[in-house]
């Protein structure tokens, strides 16, 4: 079937129209995986608007947003805060317990949860979910079994791109409404 960004075949539709979780790394998936340091000690990063933008948009139709990322980054929780995203979980090296335990706490069976990822440690995610996704530039292994790969790079758009495949396929694309922060 044809999508916003191009052909995706059925059964990924099928399996995005049962999510109910959207569950995202960040690093190489809401940036572009560089992490700026100053001489102080200061981390920047960037973050896409579109991306922005899809969570709110997401989050509006119904479908709940989590990240689970392994570092801890004051930036990743004031951006994650700014959309709206309810679950922020940092520090987690080991993804797949707090997936886990999230699902229980949220009472989601790992069918009806998308996960999106770049690199080896979101793999056991990937693998466990529903529908499991890596961005186009992911990881060779991570793009090996992902059941979807974005067309769109990590941290240019590979989020929003995720979000309206979701809300396509779920009908509530055409009034999918949000900010673009």
């Amino acid at each position: 079937m044809n999508t916003l960004y191009g052909n995706v075949q059925s059964n990924i539709l099928a399996k995005a129209q049962q999510i109910r979780l959207l569950v995202c790394d960040v690093d190489g998936v809401f940036s572009d995986g560089r992490i700026y340091l100053g001489n102080d000690g200061e981390e920047l990063k960037a973050f896409h608007t579109k991306d922005g933008f899809g969570i709110k948009a997401l989050g509006a139709s119904g479908v709940d947003v989590a990240i689970i990322t392994g570092r801890n980054s004051a930036i990743v929780a004031n951006r994650m805060k700014a959309l709206n995203v309810a679950h922020i979980i940092q520090g987690q090296e080991n993804k797949l317990p707090a997936l886990i335990e999230l699902t229980q706490q949220l009472n989601i069976n790992l069918n009806e949860v998308a996960y999106i990822g770049d690199d080896t440690p979101d793999l056991p995610c990937i693998e466990a979910v529903g529908l499991g996704i890596s961005v186009s530039d992911g990881h060779p292994l991570v793009l090996r079994n992902a059941d979807y790969t974005t067309f769109t790079r990590g941290g240019f758009g590979a989020v929003r791109e995720t979000c309206d495949l979701i809300m396509q396929s779920q009908g509530s694309l055409a009034s999918a409404s949000g900010a673009s922060i």
